[in-house]
């Protein structure tokens, strides 16, 4: 396993990410490039070893609820691996994920088959299936992305939508 010192200098070692130290000496790491509304990286480094790297819009890896995968036990191969897919995820543009919106196209709009789901008020969100994974949209922004349906409804419900 590495040390968080280790693990610290790899991540700072990619001139894209901006280092932000927060509470109980966790660091956290930013994309401030990000072509999304999600902007963190790396989630709180830890100097007991643990860690987290967002992974949400990449079909690889074995995420939590909101995208994040356990870096604790990784290599420093597949830490500075699971980084750089990870900004490439985020980043706008050729280099972008093919599971990204592109920045250029308009906002998504209802198609056959998508779902708009509502609050009540007047916030609507977009929920499409595109290369078998369940994108929330919220205009121009991805919201979230989910693996099943099931997971993505719960989601919506969860923070107080209803189809509409």
């Amino acid at each position: 396993m590495l040390t968080f010192e280790q693990k610290i200098a790899i991540l700072d070692s990619f001139p894209e990410l901006e280092r932000k130290d927060v509470s109980l000496g966790r660091v956290n790491y930013h994309f401030e490039g990000s072509a999304h509304e999600k902007k963190t990286v790396g989630y709180r480094f830890h100097p007991n070893g643990n860690g987290y790297v967002f992974a949400g819009l990449l079909g690889d890896y074995d995420t939590d609820d909101k995208g994040f995968v356990n870096v604790r036990d990784f290599t420093e191969e597949q830490l500075r691996e699971i980084v750089e897919a990870s900004i490439r995820s985020l980043a706008p543009g050729p280099g972008s994920s093919s599971k990204s919106p592109k920045p250029a196209q308009p906002a998504p709009s209802a198609a056959p088959g998508d779902e708009i789901w509502t609050d009540g008020g007047d916030q609507e969100l977009i929920l499409k299936l595109e290369d078998e994974t369940y994108f929330i949209y919220s205009g121009f922004s991805l919201e979230m992305a989910f693996e099943t349906l099931e997971e993505a409804e719960e989601y919506l419900q969860e923070e107080g939508f209803s189809r509409k």
